[in-house]
């Protein structure tokens, strides 16, 4: 089995900013993985806020075995970006190997159609108005916030987009007061969910606090390992291939 590595970055359309900053690319690494003359593709982002990089996951990805299949891999890399794209590659080496789609070999039901989520990168909140009303027309929008001063960011986002749905996503930049505070206007101003309002590593402060809108776990998940201690504090969880390695 022949394994390689390759890098690409792409130019975003527009700079993208959350609450731990901002980027204008996304740093890519594709794995191809080829044997008897098939050849299986699979990407990943690693992420700098798990001590990712491309250097760090390229290195996990080139000390595998000569040998190795999906049943093994859990046990010679961990849950990582690393993991992800050799795990995605293997799938895809095999669909083509058997002329079956993945959904088939995984033994699920066909998928159907879904609705996905827009992301509002966070901005001013006149920008972010602007942004949320030139994409109105879509059924669900997730915005970027995580500054102590949201307000009127949400308040911007729903004038510009009031029949959309609006997620909210922290990325763990508010404290338990902020959070407390907003708790009743993302209620007033129809949000649907709130993605991971607090740190990983201090959110044991939701225990005991009224939820009144879904709390999701983002960076305190990564696999299923970090399930028992999400009790009582998220109601939703968000999976992610590069964090769950696949």
């Amino acid at each position: 089995m022949q394994v390689e590595v390759t890098r690409d970055v792409f130019r975003l359309a527009q700079v993208f900013t959350i609450s731990r900053g901002s980027r204008t690319e996304a740093q890519v690494l594709t794995v191809t993985v080829s044997e008897g003359g098939v050849t299986g593709r699979g990407e990943c982002v690693p992420y700098a806020r798990y001590g990712e990089s491309l250097d760090s996951v390229a290195a996990q990805i080139g000390g595998l075995p000569a040998t190795f299949d999906r049943a093994s891999l859990a046990g010679l890399l961990p849950a990582g970006a690393a993991r992800n794209a050799v795990d995605c590659a293997l799938w895809d080496l095999e669909a083509k190997r058997t002329g079956k789609r993945v959904w088939e070999l995984a033994g699920l039901a066909a998928p159907g159609p879904l609705v996905t989520a827009y992301t509002l990168s966070l901005d001013t909140p006149e920008a972010m108005m602007a942004q949320a009303a030139k994409n109105a027309h879509r059924p669900l929008l997730k915005i970027k916030l995580g500054t102590p001063d949201d307000m009127p960011r949400l308040e911007a986002v729903r004038r510009g987009a009031p029949k959309a749905r609006i997620i909210v996503d922290a990325n763990e930049g508010w404290s338990a007061p902020v959070y407390a505070d907003l708790a009743p206007h993302l209620v007033r101003l129809g949000v649907d969910l709130v993605e991971q309002p607090l740190p990983a590593g201090e959110d044991d402060a939701l225990l005991g606090m009224e939820r009144p809108v879904p709390v999701c776990a983002d960076e305190s998940c990564h696999d299923r390992a970090s399930l028992p201690k999400l009790k009582g504090k998220y109601d939703v969880v968000n999976i992610k291939l590069d964090k769950t390695g696949g």
